[in-house]
């Protein structure tokens, strides 16, 4: 890697941290590791036609053409506050010489956190618009500790993708416009486990710790149409790139067992190669009357790609090259489907809601505990109030209902071999709110 890349490098990721200081993203918002609140003004409806929506620039995440939303300068500034609750009861667990582990149940696995989202539109003519966005597309967060029984498998895991899009959107006539974007993305990924010294806990030394951390900058686009054939009747599609990183870190250990030593494990330069996935929105809208807005919105997110998180090590002090920490997803691509009813109350406001079905890319064989994921549905309502200068501020309150799952790794797989087995039952939901401002110059 160049002096140029590493200093690029650096300067993209401490101008985008310093954007979002303090945010951390949560498992529990949607499927996978995706985030869906980009605009409080969709997700009053549940997203529901946001590849389609003529109601501001923030649907432009999901449809570059939507840019073209910008009658005059307009800038959305929108953020999600997200309060989850997560329930892991432990039914066994053993190392991987078939000790018994106990240890504390985990509690405030994930936390309250804040999603920010900020879009800026600039209407160079009549049929063009150049824009500028700020988003979190995926991120995944939680932390059990070191005490708790399913330790050797997760102590802590984050990963986070952060993304500045430079768009521009064309009408092409009073019907169809199309539009595009470049995207830089910042990711970063840390997991930290317990290390076993396959004694249950137990030995004069007791458990050893690691950590892996990795970080890349990368680049995606995304491309998009939006139709209105007849007046009120209007469909939009849009798709978002993959986004493909190259992590390279440090693993940092501490109290190492014999055993794992002697198979190399200690701190060495990492890397992994991972793909977060392509996103597509199929989205439609119609007008009943002057009042009443129904809206539909299909959108796939291709999780196939994620087959699973192999960190490769260079070898350490002792010249001895440790085996690849393997984490298998197997995820299966899965399609997310809402419906939602806007209604002109006024002048003034607007009020919304929503429902939608997200289905999880997990599956039960290779659940673990940094992706104890479940089917979600969501609930939504939402409303926006212009107010007497030029700007509008909108609220969008959603709850997420998660199915219970369980994790059960027998210990079999080959990636659990110094993990042991665990078996844990999870109990999941969130509760986001969303609050924007959106104002013209």
């Amino acid at each position: 890697m160049s002096k140029q890349y590493n200093m690029l490098s650096r300067g993209v990721k401490a101008a985008l941290f310093t954007l979002i200081s303090g945010v951390s993203a949560q498992q529990a918002m949607a499927a996978g590791f995706a985030l869906n609140d980009h605009s409080a003004t969709a997700s009053g409806n549940a997203l529901a036609g946001a590849a389609a929506s003529k109601s501001d620039i923030s649907f432009s995440f999901w449809n570059p053409a939507l840019l073209s939303n910008a009658k005059k300068m307009e800038l959305y500034v929108s953020g999600a506050i997200l309060v989850p609750k997560m329930d892991v009861t432990v039914n066994s667990a053993s190392d991987a010489a078939g000790n018994t582990l106990t240890g504390n149940a985990p509690s405030d696995v994930v936390n309250t956190s804040f999603i920010p989202s900020v879009y800026f539109a600039y209407p160079v003519s009549e049929k063009t618009t150049i824009g500028a966005a700020f988003n979190a597309p995926f991120g995944l967060s939680g932390k059990y500790g070191k005490e708790w029984a399913g330790r050797y498998h997760s102590a802590e895991t984050a990963v986070q993708d952060l993304s500045i899009s430079l768009s521009i959107a064309q009408k092409i006539n009073e019907m169809a416009s199309v539009g595009a974007s470049v995207q830089v993305h910042s990711g970063s990924v840390l997991l930290a486990a317990n290390l076993s010294d396959f004694a249950g806990g137990n030995s004069a030394a007791g458990d050893g710790y690691g950590e892996l951390e990795a970080d890349d900058i990368s680049y995606a686009f995304s491309v998009g149409a939006a139709l209105e054939p007849i007046k009120g009747t209007r469909f939009g599609i849009g798709y978002r790139s993959e986004v493909e990183y190259t992590f390279e870190g440090d693993s940092d250990y501490s109290n190492v067992s014999p055993i794992l030593a002697g198979l190399g494990v200690d701190e060495a330069y990492l890397f992994d190669e991972i793909t977060f996935p392509s996103v597509l929105t199929i989205s439609a809208e119609q007008d009943i009357g002057n009042r009443v807005t129904i809206g539909a919105t299909a959108m796939k997110t291709g999780w196939g790609v994620l087959d699973e998180m192999r960190i490769a090590f260079a070898p350490g002090p002792d010249g001895i090259k440790q085996p690849d920490s393997v984490l298998t997803f197997d995820f299966s691509d899965e399609w997310y489907y809402s419906t939602g009813i806007t209604y002109l109350a006024s002048e003034q406001l607007t009020l919304r809601t929503g429902f939608a079905i997200d289905n999880s890319p997990a599956k039960e064989a290779y659940r673990s505990a940094r992706t104890p994921d479940g089917d979600r549905k969501w609930f939504s309502l939402g409303a926006s109030y212009k107010l007497a200068s030029a700007g509008e501020i909108t609220v969008a309150y959603t709850h997420v209902s998660i199915d219970d799952v369980s994790v059960t790794r027998t210990g079999q797989l080959e990636e659990d071999a110094s993990r042991g087995s665990l078996d844990a039952d999870y109990e999941t939901s969130a509760d986001v709110l969303s609050l924007a401002y959106n104002m013209s110059f």
